[in-house]
């Protein structure tokens, strides 16, 4: 099983009402919900561990989750309230605004964290859940006990409008980085993380030394490209849709990644040294197809297997 290690929330996004105005649906959301959501439907073994409330919006949260597959019996259940993302869309790119204070996501502590793992093989980590402690170091605490035999996956997607404490968030996603075999990342995650006027190359060069073995660079409707320890980029086109918005679209594609990764046996430390560049070109292809059905509908919705 992967599981998947951060932010579940709602996302309220934006809907034309009956008087011609905009009003906020909520749906379910956050980088590491949504990539569990993706992966089960995709039908790989997947679960989620994540502070989730009991309130109306959590009971949708796992809700969702039991009709896509995802094993819940690591989530962390209290009675504090749901994280809420409000999501503004400008030519279909999403921004947010964040409600997360006292939250169920954001206020576990590592003494929640499950001890029974024997299942897992790897582990999914993102940024979103590294802005505001408690929460945030006991994820990376609870990564620094897995360093030994488990893959670990790091998402940065690095939300600026959320991050209160810049020092902070930089600190936990360096030692979140020092611990990853792979790193999923953005094009804007990457100019956020190393502002420096550098080349592209010479960024991901300094994210290889902090120790990831597999570097994943998403650039949008640009492509994606994947780094080695050694050897050129590899790199796998996009595929041109109509893009309704780009809500969940870095999830989607880190769902059909792993999934694919999964699939071929290679979610373990020796094998991530030793990948192929034809089996990285076909979890790409793989997590491109996933994206590509996420951005032509509305909102984090994952496509299912039988859709690809």
């Amino acid at each position: 099983m992967i599981l998947c290690c951060g932010a579940s929330l709602i996302d309220m996004i934006p809907e034309e009402t009956v008087k011609n105005t905009n009003g906020f649906v909520p749906y379910p959301g956050g980088e590491i919900f949504n990539t569990a959501i993706g992966m089960g439907r995709l039908e790989c073994h997947v679960g989620l561990m994540s502070g989730v409330s009991t309130d109306i919006f959590g009971q949708q949260l796992m809700a969702e989750m039991s009709a896509s597959n995802v094993d819940t019996s690591n989530v962390i259940i209290s009675d504090r309230p749901t994280t809420l993302a409000f999501v503004q869309l400008t030519d279909g790119q999403a921004s947010y605004l964040f409600y997360d204070e006292n939250s169920a996501g954001r206020m576990i502590a590592i003494e929640d964290m499950p001890h029974q793992l024997d299942a897992v093989k790897a582990f999914l980590f993102g940024g979103i859940s590294l802005h505001c402690d408690p929460g945030a170091e006991a994820y990376v605490q609870f990564a620094e006990t897995l360093t030994d035999g488990s893959v670990i996956i790091v998402d940065p997607n690095i939300r600026p409008a959320f991050i209160s404490n810049e020092l902070l968030f930089r600190d936990h996603i360096k030692r979140m980085l020092r611990l990853a075999d792979i790193v999923k990342i953005s094009d804007e995650d990457l100019n956020w993380f190393f502002p420096e006027a550098e080349s592209t190359e010479t960024k991901v060069a300094k994210l290889q030394k902090l120790g990831p073995t597999l570097v994943i660079l998403t650039c949008g409707g640009s492509g994606v490209k994947a780094w080695k320890p050694e050897g050129n980029p590899i790199f796998v086109d996009s595929l041109k849709v109509d893009v309704v918005d780009t809500v969940g679209a870095g999830d989607s594609f880190n769902a059909g990644f792993l999934t694919s990764l999964a699939e071929a046996g290679l979610l373990n430390k020796a094998a991530i040294r030793a990948i192929s560049e034809s089996d990285i070109v076909a979890a790409m292809n793989f997590g491109v197809r996933a994206a590509a059905i996420t951005v032509g509908r509305a909102g984090a919705n994952p496509p299912w297997r039988d859709e690809l």
